[in-house]
Parts: C-alpha cells; sequence; structure tokens
C-alpha cells in the first residue's frame, strides 16, 4: 500500500474542513438534540462526535508519541460530554494532526507499527500506510454518520465532496 505526505496533508486538510462543518451545524442545535439517542453504533450526534476525537487522539499518540486518551472504545462516546470542550479539542486535535501531517517525510510512512489493540485484546503489528489509510477511513465513517443524524435533525452542514474543498484550509 503506498500512502505518501501528500495525501495525508490533504486528508487532514479534509478532515479539518469537514469537522468544521460538523461542528458548526450541531452548534445549531440544542444540548438535547446533540444528545438524543438517534440509532448510530455511538448513539447521539454528541456520542459519535465524541468517539471520532477519541479514536483520533488515540491513533495520533501512536503515530506522533503524544498522550494516549482515557477509556476504550466502550468508554469514547462519554469522553467529551461538554459541548464546548469537545470543540475546542476537536480544534486543537485538528491542528495537531495537520502539522503532524505536514512534518511527515516518506521515510515516515514506511515500516511497521506495533500496538496494543483494546479492540482485539492483543498486540498488533501493521504497515504504518495502511494504519495512517484507516486512520483518515475512520473519521470519513464516522463522519458520514453525523452528517446523516445532524440532517435528519434539520440541521444544514457542508457538502462533503472532496474536490470542491475550499483552498487555504489548514494554512
Amino acid at each position: 500500500m503506498i500512502v505518501t505526505p501528500g495525501y495525508c496533508a490533504l486528508m487532514a486538510r479534509y478532515n479539518t474542513w469537514q469537522n468544521r462543518s460538523l461542528v458548526a451545524a450541531a452548534g445549531t442545535l440544542d444540548a438535547p438534540a446533540r444528545a438524543a439517542d438517534r440509532g448510530a453504533f455511538f448513539g447521539s450526534i454528541r456520542g459519535t462526535l465524541s468517539h471520532l476525537l477519541w479514536a483520533d487522539l488515540l491513533w495520533m499518540s501512536r503515530f506522533d508519541g503524544g498522550p494516549r486518551p482515557a477509556g476504550g472504545i466502550a468508554e469514547s462516546a462519554d469522553l467529551f460530554p461538554d459541548w464546548d470542550a469537545l470543540t475546542r479539542e476537536r480544534a486543537a486535535t485538528d491542528r495537531r494532526i495537520l502539522g503532524w501531517a505536514d512534518r511527515l517525510g516518506p521515510e515516515a510512512l514506511e515500516g511497521v507499527l506495533t500496538w496494543r489493540s483494546g479492540a482485539l485484546g492483543r498486540e498488533v503489528s501493521r504497515p504504518v500506510g495502511l494504519c495512517v489509510a484507516h486512520f483518515f477511513n475512520h473519521q470519513t465513517h464516522h463522519r458520514g454518520q453525523v452528517h446523516a443524524m445532524l440532517t435528519a435533525a434539520g440541521a444544514a452542514p457542508a457538502d462533503t465532496d472532496l474536490f470542491i474543498m475550499p483552498e487555504g484550509i489548514g494554512t
């Protein structure tokens, strides 16, 4: 699998753009609407955004050696119950992802990453490029769920098409 620094920079920009859109749309809803169980795997809009932020922090801890977030998958939807704290940490994490992606050289995407997987309950080793592709795919997957929940709740997130991403995101 070939994952390049350019791909990572593009996906980090896309991640930032889409998270800004979803947080802005979710901000038009009141707290009970964001917390309402909408049948998604992590229940609510806020719960899914909390899980996504938790997962981004977890993968970034593996990629850049930063701190690992508390809890596991089961606790991830409740890691950020306060909306203001979630939105602040989301923006900070997106800046972290952008900075990481901008500093990547091709050698950083080679080799194997080894970690203890809570999901599998064991040590796992996978190619770094595969892990990075999973990281960005996981974001897109859960943002799609949030986009659908927001639309159903009457909020209006922006378009999601990569080719219409505005210039200058993350720069």
